[in-house]
């Protein structure tokens, strides 16, 4: 069904229209777009006539012609010519108006390609199977009869046309295209109640269902779906039913119809057998565990990449058969209407059914679902809980059907179930529509007071979340009883609050916490009919406003234990994307056997109790660490799914897990699912540990659920694959609190181990955010790794701006994932230049705001100097371009380039942000640009920008950007309210304020005060009027913030530190100042101290006596000595040597760093260098080697493992390294214990027996070239 808007009617064979209800047109904005460059180009180009003139004339050419009625030019087709004396005279239809009217040729053009790129938009539409009849007289007989007629009659036609100009809406129903003519079923809605056209014409016998023999009608592809009948079938026998229908529609299915239906019937049965095999596997007893809805198809593997959305093309396997059966179903005919015809209502009708079932099935596949309780999803419209009207609301919208998680969400919500709803779409829909039908039901609401006030209370996070929710509400209110909803969004200002009063029935209300706890306060008896409570991104509630959440949910819960209440409905809703300690607390203590339903699997794991275990290893070392995880004697029977990300690894592990005598499958290529299922499912002794390896892609085709234990050897590639892996323990899952409680003193019964290796630390952040939430034990060095993680991230945004945030409030609330700097960078932010002067940096300078970008920040001018240089500006660029010769537009416009822009009277400096991606054979296109002199920006046409001289780029933006200090918006908000910020546009814009300088950085000045200062002449006085923040606080819409100046300035001191400084390493900075000096240990000090030269061979430095100098250089290269002796940093009198063991691994070389208790370390990469210092203890440790070899420094790192620092050096070039420094050390020797662990694992060698004979040799060389230089000395070189 499709709302249309009808502009024409000639007879119902013939009429046009515009697809939409009249105000909201189908493709409005491009059609728009399309007319204002029409007009803009012909209006142009109208002076030069002769050039888009056609050089002839026939009848049925499209062109564009000037419509005076219009005041407009028109895309049109010329249907007559006629010729007069002096002129020609055209008579021309409009395409998009359905028009007829006579054009002068002088006023007709060449239609451009590019005008032509959308379809006509009034479309001729014809009733469809609808044909006229007349009244035939015979008068030799006597006797009239009605019979088909050739054209339709004059009543008949008045008729169709008072009809149609009578009804409030107008709907249709595309049934069939001939020619240009689309085929329709007419719905006029008349007083409420909606009429079919045809069947209305036909019943006042004003027309007649018929079609001829010869029409070949082209059935539109969206009917191809729906149950057909071949017209080679008639039913001998017509049913009584279909009497008043033509004799084409008085037929049964045919044989072909029943047949596709055994064979998809058949097809289904297939689909779900090996499902429904699974689950009997799987089938638990226990009632209140946690309930796992397995994914449809492919599973959830496949589902990681598929598109969520409900109405995307499904995809499946179709056999043979099928597809035969399909191709001759594709010739449909016409369908049954006789249901139609008695209720027109296309909610109803049948035609609609297998389309969602066709949804249905996409959406089961989509994804898992975990729930608390068992629910009946709702997987198309016709089955949803929601009233009529609310449907044909959605089909509006194009809402074809419920989406995955709507479709297990609406049914618990509609019945006035406590819900509790985790998915990571912010879709307020999951809520919203089936508490609006809820609330349709008035005699739930008997027993409450009959007084004002709300029966639903929405609490959203923001400001701006709770104006979206009530835009929704808004829309799909109308077709339901009046509910008057209202936003309240209030301030501090308790007069406002004291005033506030609600409409009369308003029945729900969307707020804040803290205004909801406001409006508590002072309007209690406002929320005595208080019955539905919902909570939307409620895990964001309860971390930003905890204490505000439970004493709403207090009031609530005292004012629902009222006896004479009991009959009220009582129901609590909770939606968000993450599921936390709040949540299990809310459903503990507020809520009566609520629905959980979790459509994210990670949050699944945590809401079933899942421990989560780190394991920190090098990549080298996963197949260890793996085996050391595995119980080998476990008490109970344990499942555990190994998850790699190749065959290879799938064998390896395979391997190294079967030579440890545990009963171990894999699954690889060639083996059947069937046979790996049915081993996993046997039922196995107490104290067996079973492990399968497999790959991410396997999972979905055994169906597993009921696993104990889940390792991930490779490290899941997205949240979804991890969530996709934790599914496999599902059956598994904890649900409820006493269940966790009772088990505290045992194993838990599933659990997760992620092995974190090197080449996965760019994740390490993510996983430490989600082990806090699952109260996991987390490694230490985690922690240390990923201070240095966010260290790194945070040098990388050098070049971004400083955040906005940081800049107005003085914190960033989203520092983890916000984009933008959040240090002071003193050369970028060092004051900019304004034409000549450079911006102050302190005193009292009087500005000018311009722009107004929020409450708090704006953009303007320092005004107040003898001669403006904006002004100057502004006239140099008006005399300049007011020469027609300069008025030049530019042919190709480039994003960042400066241009000119005309706006009225005045010319201003503009610099392209964005330029819009240009449609195919158009003309023109937008552009989005900023006013580099004023600060504000918009959108404009290409044409519209002028060429800019090179002496007016040069000079720097004008527009300063000033913050008003010590003022924040309330209740933890980060942006500021709109009405807020209109009231300080109004009061400040285009006014001199004077204001006092806090900080200067870049383009920004930080003012505190602002004042507005009247200065009175004749009194040779001032008066302030007012102060900008003292406004901003007096609309109770901001707060003090004393911290906001605070933050500022500690950022300002830690970006002051010398260059020389911040080039050292960390641990270099206090040694740099010499503020300390390290003894030396017992063991190893020597009571005559010599300070080492610097060596021209190959010398030691002595391991017992302080280092003085770190690095050595040969006589052959004085120059390399000099240069590296200035890129080392001062090293204290006294720091010492640590021992390192090191081995070669293919592709890295790991160096281990024997030293304990290490406090600070760093570590700094060269191409064929590494400086490693490091404080243990009370001792400072420092190494700098130079290799053998060339390594990749951005892939190298180092930290810390089993409390000692390591090193992964990753080699520019995978081969062997005999030696690992370019020079011999005694203090850096090969790891034996390497080797010996090889030995001792000969089912994983390290290579082919000559290479290992061929490392131990050369460890024998060197330990003794060690031994003798140790008789010399125990001094060693870098």
């Amino acid at each position: 069904m499709i709302d249309i808007f009808v502009l024409k009617i000639e007879n119902p064979d013939c009429f046009w229209v515009h697809v939409g209800d009249g105000n909201f047109l189908e493709n409005e904005t491009e059609y728009k777009k399309l007319y204002r460059e029409i007009n803009q180009f012909y209006n142009k180009s109208y002076k030069r006539v002769d050039e888009i003139k056609p050089s002839v004339l026939e009848e049925g050419q499209v062109c564009v012609v000037y419509c005076h009625e219009l005041k407009s030019w028109c895309r049109a087709i010329v249907k007559s010519i006629l010729s007069c004396t002096d002129y020609c005279l055209v008579e021309c239809f409009l395409v998009d108006h359905a028009k007829t009217v006579p054009v002068k040729t002088d006023r007709i053009c060449v239609a451009l390609e590019s005008f032509m790129r959308l379809p006509y938009r009034a479309k001729k539409f014809r009733l469809y199977c609808t044909k006229p009849v007349t009244l035939r007289v015979d008068y030799c007989n006597n006797n009239a009869e009605i019979v088909p007629a050739n054209r339709w009659d004059v009543a008949a036609v008045q008729y169709f046309q008072n009809l149609l100009n009578a009804t409030a809406k107008v709907e249709a129903k595309l049934c069939a295209v001939e020619e240009e003519s689309f085929d329709v079923y007419l719905y006029a809605t008349i007083k409420g109640q909606k009429i079919c056209v045809n069947d209305d014409l036909v019943a006042k016998n004003f027309a007649y269902y018929g079609m001829k023999d010869n029409e070949a009608l082209r059935i539109v592809p969206k009917q191809k779906m729906q149950p057909t009948l071949s017209p080679e079938s008639h039913s001998e026998k017509i049913n009584p039913a279909l009497v008043l229908w033509p004799t084409l529609l008085q037929t049964k299915e045919s044989n072909h119809l029943k047949t596709y239906a055994a064979v998809s019937d058949n097809t289904k049965e297939i689909k779900h057998k090996s499902l429904q095999e699974t689950a009997s596997h799987n089938e638990v007893t226990e009632s209140n565990v946690v309930v796992a809805v397995p994914p449809l198809e492919k599973g959830i593997a496949d589902s990681v990449q598929a598109n969520r959305k409900t109405n995307c093309p499904l995809q499946q396997k179709t056999t043979q058969k099928q597809k035969e059966i399909e191709k001759g179903l594709d010739k449909k005919t016409l369908c049954l209407k006789l249901l139609q015809f008695l209720n027109p209502d296309p909610l109803k009708a049948s035609d609609r059914h297998d389309g969602k079932e066709e949804f249905h099935v996409n959406a089961i596949a989509c994804l898992p679902i975990v729930l608390s309780n068992e629910i009946d999803p709702c997987t198309t419209l016709e089955t949803a809980p929601l009233f009529p009207e609310l449907k044909k609301e959605l089909l509006r919208n194009q809402v074809l059907c419920p989406n995955h998680i709507q479709s297990y969400s609406w049914p618990p919500i509609a019945r006035g179930c406590d819900s509790i709803i985790i998915t990571p779409e912010n879709d307020p829909l999951v809520y919203l529509l089936p508490l609006i039908t809820f609330l349709q039901s008035r005699s739930c609401y008997v027993s409450l007071p009959s007084r004002n006030g709300p029966v639903a209370l929405i609490i959203c996070p923001g400001w701006k979340k709770a104006e979206q929710v009530f835009e929704f509400l808004e829309i799909y209110t109308h077709s339901s009883r009046p509910l008057h909803p209202r936003l309240l969004l209030l301030g501090l200002n308790k007069e406002e609050i004291k005033n506030v009063k609600l409409p009369r029935g308003c029945e729900v209300i969307v707020t804040t916490p803290y205004n909801a706890l406001r409006l508590l306060e002072c309007h209690s008896l406002m929320f005595l009919r208080l019955c539905h409570l919902v909570f939307d991104e409620a895990e964001v509630l309860f971390s930003d406003a905890n204490e505000e959440m439970l004493s709403i949910l207090e009031y609530y819960k005292n004012h629902s234990s009222i006896e004479d209440r009991e009959s009220a409905p009582w129901q609590i809703v909770a939606v968000g994307s993450r599921w936390n300690k709040s949540l299990q607390y809310l459903t503990k203590e507020f809520m009566n056997d609520p629905y959980v339903v979790i459509a994210s699997m990670e949050e699944a794991a945590v809401y079933g109790h899942v421990q989560q275990i780190v394991r920190m290893c090098l990549e080298c070392d996963r197949v260890s660490t793996l085996l050391q995880v595995l119980d080998c004697t476990p008490t109970n029977t344990q499942k555990t799914l190994v998850f790699t990300s190749s065959q290879e690894e799938t064998d390896m592990v395979s391997k190294a897990v079967a030579n440890t005598s545990i009963f171990c499958l894999r699954v690889q290529p060639g083996i059947d699912f069937g046979y790996v299922a049915a081993q996993w499912n046997k039922k196995f002794t107490s104290a067996t540990h079973a492990v399968l390896v497999l790959t991410d892609d396997c999972m979905s085709a055994l169906g597993i659920t009921d696993a104990t234990c889940v390792i991930h050897f490779s490290f899941p590639t997205s949240p979804r694959i991890f969530g996709a892996r934790l599914y496999g323990m599902s059956a598994n899952f904890q649900k409820s609190v006493e269940k966790v409680l009772s088990r505290q003193q045992g194993e838990p019964k599933a659990k997760s181990i992620l092995l974190l290796t090197e080449k996965s630390m760019c994740h390490a952040a993510g996983v430490l955010r989600y082990l806090e939430r699952t109260e996991a034990k987390i490694p230490p060095e985690l922690y240390d790794f990923i201070s240095g993680v966010v260290e790194a991230k945070e040098e990388s945004k050098s070049e971004r701006p400083l955040c906005h945030h940081l800049k107005t409030i003085g914190v960033c609330k989203f520092k983890n994932n916000c984009p933008d700097r959040h240090r002071i960078n003193l050369q970028k932010d060092s004051p900019q230049k304004v034409m000549e002067d450079t911006l102050p940096t302190a005193g009292n300078v009087t500005i000018l705001p311009l722009f107004v970008v929020d409450a708090t920040q704006y953009f303007g001018h320092i005004v107040g100097k003898p001669k403006d240089p904006y002004s100057t500006l502004a006239e140099d660029l008006k005399e300049y371009y007011q020469k027609a010769s300069n008025h030049i537009s530019v042919d190709t416009v480039e994003k960042l380039a400066l241009y000119g822009l005309q706006e009225n009277n005045s010319f201003h400096r503009v610099q392209v942000l964005e330029v819009a991606a240009k449609e195919e054979n158009s003309v023109f296109y937008s552009v989005h640009i900023k006013y580099i002199d004023e600060g504000r920006s918009g959108q404009f046409q290409n044409y519209q920008l002028l060429h800019l001289p090179e002496k007016f780029q040069v000079l720097p933006p004008q527009a300063v950007e000033f913050i008003v200090c010590r003022v924040k918006p309330i209740d933890n908000e980060t942006e500021w309210h709109p009405k807020v910020t209109r009231y300080i546009h109004q009061k400040i814009r285009g006014k001199p304020h004077e204001a006092k300088i806090v900080l200067t950085l870049g383009n920004t000045i930080w003012v505190d005060p602002m004042v507005r200062v009247t200065r009175l002449s004749d009194l040779k006085t001032s008066i302030n009027e007012y102060n900008v923040r003292s406004e901003i606080l007096s609309t109770g819409m901001g707060v003090d913030n004393p911290e906001h100046t605070q933050e500022l300035q500690k950022l300002f001191r830690n970006a002051a530190v010398t260059p020389e400084k911040k080039d050292l390493p960390p641990l270099m900075h206090l040694l740099k100042c010499g503020t300390s000096e390290l003894p030396v240990p017992a063991e190893q000090n020597v009571s005559d101290q010599v300070r080492p030269s610097l060596q021209s061979t190959q010398g030691d430095i002595k391991s017992n006596e302080p280092i003085a100098e770190d690095e050595t250089a040969t006589d052959d290269d004085e120059t390399a000595q000099n240069k590296k002796a200035e890129e080392s940093p001062q090293l204290p009198d006294k720091c010492f040597y640590p021992i390192i063991k090191w081995f070669d691994k293919g592709d890295v070389a790991v160096m281990k760093i024997k030293l304990r208790n290490v406090t600070e370390y760093t570590c700094k990469f060269s191409t064929q260098r590494i400086i490693f210092s490091a404080f243990a203890g009370d001792k400072f440790y420092y190494a700098d080697m130079e290799l053998q070899g060339n390594i990749l420094k951005e892939k190298s790192t180092c930290f810390l493992k089993s409390d000692e620092p390591t090193i992964i050096l990753a080699k520019a070039k995978e081969e062997p390294w005999c030696n690992l420094l370019k020079h011999k050390n005694p203090h850096v020797t090969f790891d034996l214990d390497y080797l010996e662990d090889c030995e001792q694992n000969i089912r994983f060698p390290v290579g082919p027996k000559k290479g290992y004979q061929h490392i131990k040799e050369e460890k024998q060389e060197e330990d003794q070239s060690s031994i003798d230089t140790d008789t010399e000395s125990d001094d060693s070189s870098c």
